[in-house]
């Protein structure tokens, strides 16, 4: 019989503390990077580079939250659901998503 052998919790809580750490330096310096174009970019140039950190910060959040999902059963007891922060990062997935294409689209006025 083939059984499969799961890390031990700490190695994938880790993993996902990492994403979520990462996600977090990612989406501040989208906010800094908006600032930076905000005053550098010339009249129509869009925000590329804001965009992508974004985007990518949402990726982030989307893998933390895949992780978690994945490895909790073996981990959060059957009785228990699941608590605010993991719904809240799965609502982060979206919002963020949306706001890096959103980034991407924008056009800087005068």
């Amino acid at each position: 019989m083939l059984s499969l052998s799961l890390p031990p919790p700490a190695e994938w809580i880790q993993a996902v503390q990492a994403l979520m750490i990462l996600s977090i330096i990612f989406s501040c310096i989208s906010l800094l990077l908006f600032f930076c174009q905000l005053f550098t970019l010339q009249k129509g140039g869009r925000f590329f580079l804001t965009g992508t950190f974004q985007i990518l910060a949402s990726l982030f959040v989307m893998s933390g939250a895949i992780i978690y999902t994945v490895m909790s059963p073996q981990w959060v007891p059957e009785t228990e659901a699941f608590g605010y922060s993991y719904i809240l990062a799965w609502v982060a997935f979206p919002l963020a998503l949306i706001s890096g294409l959103i980034y991407v689209i924008l056009r800087k006025r005068e």
